[in-house]
């Protein structure tokens, strides 16, 4: 089928992560896709050789050329323009006419582990104005129970990960043999401060660092902290960007993962290896309910929990836990008991084709 995927990026690389992700695994299942976006500058290092079948286009301010495709999905929300809207409606009224399948129009929603996320998934969401009135789009959200559309993962993960050289890769970044390997892809935590004091004194403590908010917050804790900067106990590589499956190699190679948004979360839930999640702050503190209720499903053990509200401000006082190899192996079993869960019910895509499917 012909995918048109719509996403607007905000301020930070998930939105568009999540969609090149998801145009590249449509496109490996031998769908053909035009991925338009306001901001495409994150893909030249994210996926710097594209991908064979996906093409990339400015975001469209008019209708595209020889119609929309069988498929257009708008990706969290993004309200695609009025003549996009129109093209939509008029190959559905030329397929009703033809007695042909008819376009679904979807909105594929944020990924959380709140309740109305069953509730709402599959749902009709009626166009009642504009251009496209009487036609209905659907919500499709990602989640992490059977009930809801799954998560994002290709076919040939576990094959990758399989034959993934651990040792080689953290030979390569400097890290130690024995070494602490934490990897950091943050937003600014609260608690950063506090945990690089915590981490100073560990001899065997080496941070990968990833460039932007990640490095600019270590280098703003330095700046306070001069001590941090010229430890020899603490041992820091700052990394550059880098592809989507070297990203996801970084979380192989580290024995902890620091992650943030949406995208970084499933793949270190993939990883398998222990990880806290700095969910993306929201100025009415609605993340906070939204952390609480990943913590339930996680069925995170006390420490984790208490270091995720720590690091993500939701709680100001105590310290942070200690990662210690028995913490980080109650955090492993965790991750791997939520990652046999996941493996258990149909990714995301597997189950969009099914409902596409259902709905032409």
């Amino acid at each position: 089928m012909q995918f048109d995927l719509l996403c607007r990026v905000i301020d930070n690389f998930g939105d568009i992560g999540v969609c090149w992700r998801l145009a590249a695994d449509l496109a490996v299942r031998g769908h053909a896709v035009r991925l338009w976006t306001d901001d495409a500058s994150a893909l030249a290092w994210m996926a710097p050789q594209g991908a064979p079948g996906v093409s990339v286009h400015r975001w469209p301010e008019a209708a595209p050329q020889g119609g929309t495709g069988d498929v257009v999905i708008e990706a969290f929300g993004c309200d695609i323009p009025e003549a996009f809207q129109a093209a939509i409606a008029k190959a559905d009224a030329r397929a009703q006419a033809a007695r042909a399948p008819r376009p679904v129009w979807l909105n594929l929603e944020y990924l959380s582990a709140e309740n109305y996320v069953q509730r709402c998934h599959r749902l009709p969401s009626p166009v009642m104005s504009g251009p496209a009135r009487g036609l209905t789009r659907w919500f499709f959200y990602p989640g992490f129970t059977p009930a809801t559309g799954g998560l994002l993962r290709e076919a040939e993960l576990a094959r990758r990960q399989h034959a993934f050289d651990r040792h080689a890769w953290r030979a390569r970044h400097g890290v130690a043999p024995g070494a602490l390997a934490i990897a950091l892809f943050c937003y600014e935590p609260p608690a950063l401060g506090p945990w690089l004091a915590q981490l100073a004194p560990c001899a065997d403590a080496h941070l990968l660092v990833t460039p932007g908010r990640a490095a600019a917050a270590i280098a703003h804790e330095i700046s306070l902290k001069p001590l941090w900067e010229n430890s020899k106990q603490l041992s820091i590589t700052y990394l550059q960007p880098c592809p989507q499956g070297a990203f996801d190699e970084m979380l192989w190679a580290a024995d902890l993962n620091l992650v943030r948004g949406e995208d970084s979360l499933v793949r270190a839930l993939w990883a398998g290896q222990p990880f806290v999640w700095h969910i993306y702050p929201q100025h009415d503190d609605a993340h906070h309910a939204k952390l609480q209720a990943f913590l339930d499903w996680l069925q995170a053990p006390a420490s984790l929990r208490r270091f995720h509200l720590l690091w993500n401000g939701v709680e100001r006082a105590g310290a942070l836990p200690a990662i210690d190899a028995a913490t980080l192996a109650e955090w492993r079993d965790c991750t791997l008991a939520a990652r046999a869960r996941l493996l258990a019910q149909d990714d995301l895509l597997t189950q969009l084709e099914g409902f596409i499917r259902e709905h032409r």
